[in-house]
This record gives C-alpha cells, structure tokens and sequence, in this order.
C-alpha cells in the first residue's frame, strides 16, 4: 500500500509539473518564422540599404508608429480603409495597436502583440507621461501601460476629430521641443500638467503627418504639396487674435512638386491634361503625406536635417535639402530627376516616416492597393483599380529601415533603465529622437536632481542643440524664473537666446521691465535677424505692461525690415491689445504703406471682433441648414476651413466669395456637382492651386437633396442670404456636365452661366 502511495505521490508530480510547463509555455509570446520579403522592385539612393524590419502577419494596414523608451516599435493598424472598391466596412472595429518585438535580437520582428483591439479607423500614437495618446476618432484618449497592457484609460478630448472624412482629420501627434504635442490637419496642441489635459490654440497645419527641425519649426504637407512649413517658431505669430498671420507660416518651401516615378501607377485624376507625361508617369505629387526631418545620427553630414516626404501614389519617398535663414526656409530636390527611393511594386506604399533610436529612417509602409477614399475616388480611378486587380493587395503591412550601406546593426538601450546623469547627457546627442526621449522622461518623472546637471549645460554653452533642450527641460521642471533666463540671454548663442525672448515672456512684470530693457537693448546691438525676430514677436506681454518703454524699441526693430512681412506680423504678434496706440505712436513717423494696412487691418478686426479663426468656432443651426453644415463640416471644411477664410496652399476663401455670394447659384451648384480646376480667381485674388476640386455628382452618398442642404449653410453661413434654387434645377444641372469629362474650369463656367 505504501508503494502504492508512493507510486501516486510521484505520478501527481510529475503531472502537477507537466501543467505548469504546459501553462508556461502557453503564456509564452508566440513565435514565427520570420517572413523573408523580396525588395528586388525597389531602388534607393547609393550608399544606403533597405531592409523590411516588420511585415505581415505580425502587421497589417499600418499608418503610424512609434517607439517606446525601449526601442520596440508600436503600430497602429488601420485595417478598415478602403478594404475594397467600395469602401464597405470602414466602421468595423477591426483596427488595433500592436507591440512589434525582435525576440532574438537579430533586427526583423519576429512577434506581435495586441496592445488595443476592436478600434474603428485608428490614426495616430504616442508615448507620453508613461503611458499611450492615441487617436480614435472623434476621440483623443489616454491610456497608462503596465506590463505591456493598458489600465487607466482617459477621455482627452471628445472632439479631437469633429468631422472630416478619413483623409482629412487630425493626425500626428508630435511631441515637440516646447513641451506641446501638436498635430496635422488640426489647430490645436496638447499637453498634460498636474494630471490634467491642457488644449489650446495654435495654428492650422497640413494634412497627413508632422515633423520638426532641430531649432523647432513644424514642416507639414497636403496632397498636392510635398512640403509646408512655418518661418518661425510654434506660437510665435498666432499670439494675436485679432490677426491671421499670411507671410510666415504655412509656406510652400519646395518651387515644384515634381516625382520621378519608375513606372505608370493608377491615380485619381489621371484623365485630366497635365497630369501624367507622355509615357504615363504621374509628373506632380497628388497624395504627398508623412513629411520627416531626418534628424538622426547613421547618414551622413550631408543628410542631416534633410526633408524627406512620401509619395504612396507613385511608391516613392522624397528627399529635399533643406536651406535655413533667419526669416524663411526653403526645399529643394536633393538630385534633379532621381528619387530617394522608388519602387515598382504598385503594393507599395509609405504613408508614414520615423526617426528612429538607432539613428535610423523608419518607413511606414500600408502596403494596400487602394489608399484613395472612396468620398473622393473618381469613376476613371475605380475602373483602372479594377483593371489592375489592386483591391486584392490587401491583408499586408510592411515597416522598412533605411541605414547606411555599410552600417552595423545596433541594440537599443533601454531609457527606462537610465539614470539622471545618463538621461541629462543624452540632450547632448546628436540622435534627435534619444533627446527627446530623455527631455520628456526627465520631466514626466520630475526630476529635480537634473536641474543642476542641466543648467551646467547652459553654462558651458559648447552644444547650441543641447542648450534648448535644457531650457525646455527646466521649463518643464517648473525651473525656470526672469533672473535667471535673463542672464542666459547675455552669454548665450542666437538660437538659444530666440527660445529665451520666447521663454521669457511669461515672467513678464513691473518690477522687471527696466532690468529686461537693459538686456534688449545689449541685444539690439547684436543687429543679428533672427534675434530680432523673436524680440519683436515676444514682447506683447512687455508691450501691456509699458508700452512708452518698448514701443520704440518696437519701432526701432521693425524699422530695418522694411517691406518684410515676417517682421511685420512679429511685431502685431507682439502688438496684441495695444496696437490702436502704436497707430498712434507712429503716426508723426516714417512707416511703410505695407505696414500701415496690415496695422490697419488689425485694428479693424479688433473693433469689428473679428477674430482668426483658430479662436472661435462657427455658429452651428437647428433648422434644414444643420444636414448642410455637417456635410460641409465632414467634406468642405478640410480644405476652405471651418471659418470659410481658406487653407493656404490649399483652397481659396469662401467667406464673402463671388461663387457664394452671387445671386445666381447655378456656378457654386455646377461647382458642387462637378468640380472645379484652377486657377481661380475669388474676391479679386488669383489663386494657382495645384489642387482639384472633385464634384459629388457621381458619389453614390450625395443626393440632390444633400446638396442643396450644402448650398443652403454655404449661403448663409458665408454671405448671410438664403438660397433660391430647388432640387428640380439641380437635376437639370446634373446633366451639364464639362466638356472634357473632367471638372470645370474657371473659364468654363464662366461661359456656360453667360449663355
């Protein structure tokens, strides 16, 4: 019987130990053979590689990305666009956040694991305060991580994508050097103190994907555009309400928008004239979106601070060198006639581009056959897609690493294991994304014990890049006071003290307006263009305080820029609240007739509170006129804007428009229904956009009535009249369609609503 015990004693072990190594290994990651990915259809530049570091099954659908503080990549899964022609199932809640890992360490992923699931049409992340922003739309949420899963989730903002269609809602998520996280196709940022989400305004800025440049201007693109970008600083001109700056943010910073595409790729509008050359390659950017300043330390110098841009409609990535002044910046091709990189795989698509912390280029690859929404997808398109068999290329994902040829592969150390000393010494590294990192961890940790560390930074002032990651850090630490920053403007280098003015401002009182007059005035001696840039644009906190001490200081700045309107909207920036008395101040003085209207016009607005759209929100209706404005709110507001002023290098102004305010409506309805080509001319002003409006008549989603509800809030909301037109005469005009079966162009319609 003891044996017998003993026997079943034995037996229960080892089964009691066969289900724990059972369990063990269930609960283990599972493993894959890592997929090998021909990339024989791709070119890219000399002296660099390419290599697919992730692809399906680990990923599918990806449009964003970023890197936790160990080095994984994390992928947001977009797996309900556009999953056929007809754009059926986008609101399935299929899309998902997925945590790549490389388990053996020899730099493909070879493992995947869910973060979040059953989300609808996910579209951007990032990691902050120890935890995950993303976007869903119509919402912004927050969640902490804990092993890897999420707890705690937070609501930031229920309206973080109040209409648009797919193409055009906020994107982004770019955590920036002043502590913000700003966003494309938005005119708002982000951030988090004491537990508490912060909104605020800011400029309105392009359309898929945002980047930054080492000093901290944003670059951002549309469709049409392959690169955007503001002269100055985030902020810095956008101060006045009563002004909406024109001059220097939002420019076009490349002269063309010419690709180099290898072979013939099925586009939207291929049918119009201009648009392919005469072998059928597409000549101009039509869906240019995830702009990235390589910011990085594996290319070399000649690479640094290039702008590279994605091209997925013709399976190409850009590269542009990027020219700095004090006042502007400008792009151009980094060799005429050739791509970065080029494919002829049609499956190929970048939408999205990374630093990496390697040092590395990370490109964001959908890797689908249709990335045209169907709102906007025109006949000629759906019939070439289907020719071409392209909504089979589904399913797949792909995210490829560009390194230097001869570049060994690196582990990426582990932030999170860091300490104080190490994190402060990174802001001295020439990897953007390592100071970024350990700026923010530093302050989401509050880290006082690097306050020292970081002011010695400034003091030794050997490293310019470092010095504004500092300030931003003891910014971020509450470490800052007038005194001290003060004294940071008398020994520092220019890039430097332009984040101190800006920094600065916020410490403005009485009883230091002698001391920092005393330091403008050492500045001013400097005659250095860029610091007076920001001396104008930061002195509106001064300017309310004791406007007989800085307006001639103003004055005396501005004066050496004349006819420079950078300059300029600096100085109404700095002007809010007291421009009517500067008015005053120079009138008996010599002053621009440029100058001169712009103030005048500021001061109009005042009076006539009329604010830059970016601080108020439209008047919303409870009558026939509320199914317009969400169609106009979801479809036209993406480009003409919410306040009807019109998107630089996008569309032209509605508010006030001959096309709106007219009596006939038979143009703005032609329009509605059938589009319409540049250039254009609107309230006097010719507009040269690249950019085609495509008409509704042949979307499947828009009826006469739908339209005529749009025609109602247009004229309303934008000329202050009711529309006269009824359905009968839109049917009619549905039939009038143009000549070259393509859109109208200006002189067209012109001639049709004559005869």
């Amino acid at each position: 019987m003891k044996l017998i015990n003993v026997l079943s004693s034995i037996f229960k072990a080892e089964l009691y130990c066969i289900v724990i190594v059972l369990l063990i290994y269930s609960c283990k990651p599972k493993n894959f053979d890592e997929p090998q990915i021909s990339l024989d259809n791709y070119k890219i530049e000399s002296g660099f590689k390419l290599q697919a570091v992730a692809s399906e099954p680990f990923i599918e659908a990806p449009v964003a990305m970023d890197f936790d503080n160990k080095g994984r990549m994390w992928v947001v899964e977009m797996k309900g666009y556009m999953q056929n022609l007809n754009g059926t199932g986008d609101d399935l809640p299929n899309g998902t956040i997925s945590i790549l890992e490389d388990l053996d360490n020899d730099g493909i992923t070879d493992h995947a694991k869910v973060f979040l699931d059953s989300l609808v049409l996910p579209r951007a992340i990032a990691h902050v305060y120890g935890g995950l922003l993303y976007a869903e739309p119509p919402n912004l949420w927050f969640v902490d991580i804990e092993n890897d899963m999420p707890k705690n989730r937070v609501l930031v903002d229920s309206l973080y994508s109040d209409g648009g269609n797919v193409e055009h809602q906020p994107n982004g998520l770019l955590l920036h050097i002043d502590n913000w996280i700003y966003n494309a196709k938005s005119h708002f940022k982000y951030q988090r103190k004491n537990n508490k989400w912060i909104k605020k305004p800011t400029a309105f800025r392009g359309q898929w994907g945002i980047t930054k440049d080492n000093f901290g201007r944003l670059y951002y693109n549309t469709n049409s555009v392959q690169l955007l970008g503001d002269y100055v600083l985030p902020n810095t001109l956008t101060e006045n309400p009563y002004y909406k700056p024109q001059a220097g943010l939002n420019n076009k910073l490349t002269p063309n928008q010419r690709l180099y595409p290898l072979h013939a790729t099925a586009v939207n509008r291929g049918y119009v004239k201009g648009v392919l050359s005469a072998d059928s390659l597409l000549l101009n950017v039509t869906s240019a979106c995830g702009p990235l300043i390589y910011r990085g330390n594996k290319f070399s110098n000649e690479y640094k601070q290039n702008a590279f841009v994605c091209a997925p409609e013709a399976n190409i990535v850009k590269r542009n060198i990027l020219t700095f002044e004090a006042d502007s910046v400008t792009a151009k091709q980094a060799i005429e006639g050739e791509e970065f990189l080029a494919a002829t795989e049609e499956g190929f698509r970048p939408v999205n581009l990374n630093n990496g912390p390697d040092g590395n280029l990370y490109i964001v690859d959908m890797h689908r056959g249709i990335i045209q929404d169907k709102a906007f997808m025109t006949p000629y398109l759906r019939s070439l897609l289907a020719k071409k068999q392209l909504d089979t290329i589904i399913g797949m994902g792909r995210i490829l690493k560009v390194s230097a040829e001869n570049s060994p592969q690196t582990t990426a150390i582990n932030l999170d294991d860091l300490n104080t000393k190490t994190l402060v010494n990174l802001l001295n590294s020439d990897n953007g994304w390592l100071r970024d990192r350990a700026q923010h961890i530093l302050i989401y940790k509050n880290d006082k014990a690097a306050i020292p560390l970081l002011k010695n930074i400034l003091k030794n002032n050997t490293n310019e890049i470092a010095n504004i990651h500092a300030l931003y850090t003891l910014h971020g630490l509450n470490a800052l006071n007038f005194n001290y920053l003060n004294s940071i403007l008398k020994t520092s280098s220019v890039k430097t003290i332009c984040h101190t003015l800006v920094l600065l401002k916020a410490f403005a009182s009485e009883i230091h307006i002698s001391k920092f007059n005393e330091t403008l005035q050492y500045l001013l001696t400097k005659n250095n263009p860029e610091i007076d840039l920001y001396a104008l644009s930061s002195l509106k906190n001064w300017l309310q305080l004791n406007t007989q001490t800085f307006f001639p200081v103003a004055h005396n700045i501005v004066s050496k820029y004349k006819n420079n309107t950078v300059y300029y909207e600096a100085l109404i920036n700095g002007l809010s609240g007291v421009e009517a008395e500067y008015v005053n101040y120079i009138s008996s003085k010599e002053v621009t007739p440029g100058l001169k209207s712009m103030l005048n016009l500021v001061v109009a607005n005042r009076v006539n509170k009329k604010q830059n759209g970016i601080y108020t929100r439209r008047k919303t209706y409870t009558d026939s006129r509320t199914a317009g404005y969400i169609t106009y709110k979801n479809m036209c507001a993406t480009c003409h804007g919410f306040d009807g002023e019109g998107i630089e290098s996008l569309a032209p102004p509605l508010m006030n428009s001959e096309y709106i305010t007219e009596a006939s409506e038979k143009r703005l309805a032609l329009v509605l229904l059938h589009g319409l080509t540049g250039p254009v001319h609107v309230n006097g002003k010719l507009y040269e956009l690249s950019t085609t409006m495509p008409g509704l008549a042949n979307n499947p989603d828009f009826s006469d009535a739908d339209i005529l509800n749009i025609i109602k809030y247009l004229k309303s909301a934008f000329a202050g009249t009711s529309e006269k037109i009824t359905i009968d005469d839109l049917k009619s005009l549905r039939k009038l369609t143009p000549e070259n079966g393509a859109v109208y162009t200006e002189k067209e319609l012109a001639d049709l609503i004559e005869n």
